[in-house]
């Protein structure tokens, strides 16, 4: 692939027209033939309509490159067959955005839970040391979306197993893997699979690069078996305990949050920041929305809004409380997921599942905790007792540990709604 030396107009066929699409198709069009097709072709607007082709005329047209949204899976989409056979072709945008600022630093994070708080701490804690940085990816702007981009400007990029799996050429000069567990299994279908798209940021780096890893036995078997050239470090959960005395911010308390700071320490060495910059920059970081976001704090009552909690093993370090939590959870449940708490910790738990797999997690409560059910959030709510005269800590934890697309449209969709069914059904005022 040699996009940036190319004085040719190439073809590019764009497929799935969300914002990754939509900016793929703005940084293209100018110098190449573009061409955009969406399963549902009512997501595209009048004004890009003159671009879009029908699934007759794209099959004759032989494309160059088809940049390809991370919400496609190939197996199941209108364009599955053709894309399996012109696998070699697919890109994703993050291959554009390297192929045409390789000389750009990188930071790539992923992992499985705390990937956008990570990269927003971090994003934090470079511009503290007056960095020109950006964050993208899953996060913040589509990477092809920044301007005025410079050799100086560093780009901080929450990466996805989607995102990360069909690309081809992207590399990053730090790639940080910050947890795996299962997770996306109903797309990646085994663990092995899912590692693998997790590691193609590390794989493909040189012997100038830096990869900070999660020292896992898993990953480690994998990368045995690969030619790896970058540095690796690995990365235990408390490397860093003996800064633990330092953090004022509860958010950073907790067992995954904790061990996540653990690879922004480790990075923040390699690249000589200042560790009492990166200390208050912690200090002071509020939690992104619908991340662990406190909502309402009084002297008996915290409720949490976690929305973007998607699996259990996101959760479980916030049940490992001694004080009584009410926790809302439910969706569609993740395939390969586990609920592995101690069960020292089951006495002060009581879980109101809701959604279309509420009876999975039945199951998988048995025995364990005490469960409420209902059909949906609404109706959950309705169950909580009234707290207004507690006398005792009690935490209502809206962390779902499962997908939202039974009901809702995405975890953003959620977590507004629980903050208006809450004022509604559990006055907090």
């Amino acid at each position: 692939m040699k996009l940036k030396n190319e004085t040719l107009s190439k073809n590019f066929l764009i497929y799935g027209f969300g914002k990754s699409g939509i900016s793929s198709l703005k940084y293209l069009k100018k110098k190449n033939r573009c061409f955009i097709f969406d399963d549902d072709k009512k997501k595209i607007k009048n004004k890009y309509k003159k671009f879009f082709i029908s699934k007759s005329k794209l099959l004759k047209n032989n494309f160059d490159y088809i940049v390809i949204s991370p919400g496609i899976n190939i197996n199941r989409c209108q364009l599955s067959n053709y894309l399996k056979k012109n696998q070699k072709k697919v890109i994703t945008d993050f291959d554009i955005f390297y192929k045409f600022n390789p000389e750009v630093l990188t930071i790539t994070i992923t992992g499985t839970n705390g990937k956008s708080t990570t990269s927003k701490l971090l994003y934090d804690i470079l511009r503290k040391h007056h960095y020109d940085t950006r964050l993208t990816g899953n996060i913040g702007n589509p990477i092809l979306e920044e301007k005025r981009v410079t050799k100086n400007t560093i780009f901080v990029i929450e990466a996805s197993s989607y995102q990360l799996a069909y690309s081809k050429y992207f590399k990053s000069k730090f790639s940080i893997i910050i947890n795996i567990s299962p997770d996306h299994l109903e797309r990646h279908n085994t663990m092995k699979n899912y590692v693998l798209s997790k590691l193609k940021c590390v794989i493909r780096q040189n012997e100038n690069d830096v990869a900070i890893i999660t020292n896992t036995n898993l990953l480690k078997d994998i990368l045995r078996t690969k030619n790896i050239k970058s540095k690796i470090i690995y990365v235990s959960k408390n490397k860093y305990a003996y800064l633990k005395n330092k953090l004022s911010n509860d958010n950073f308390k907790n067992s995954t949050n904790f061990q996540n700071l653990n690879f922004l320490f480790e990075l923040s060495k390699h690249m000589k920041l200042n560790l009492k910059t990166v200390i208050k920059t912690i200090n002071k970081f509020k939690p992104l929305k619908f991340r662990q976001e406190v909502i309402h704090q009084s002297k008996y009552l915290k409720i949490i809004n976690d929305s973007k909690s998607t699996t259990l093993s996101s959760t479980v370090p916030f049940l490992e409380s001694n004080e009584k939590i009410l926790w809302i959870l439910g969706g569609l449940f993740k395939k390969g997921d586990k609920f592995n708490l101690n069960k020292k910790y089951f006495k002060n738990l009581e879980a109101y599942i809701y959604g279309k797999d509420r009876q999975v997690f039945l199951k998988l409560f048995k025995n364990k905790i005490k469960v409420n059910l209902s059909k949906d959030l609404r109706n959950t709510l309705k169950l909580i007792p009234n707290l207004k005269n507690i006398r005792t800590k009690v935490t209502v934890l809206f962390s779902p540990s499962a997908a939202s697309f039974d009901q809702y449209t995405n975890f953003e969709e959620r977590g507004r709604q629980f903050n208006m069914l809450i004022k509604r059904y559990l006055p907090i005022e």
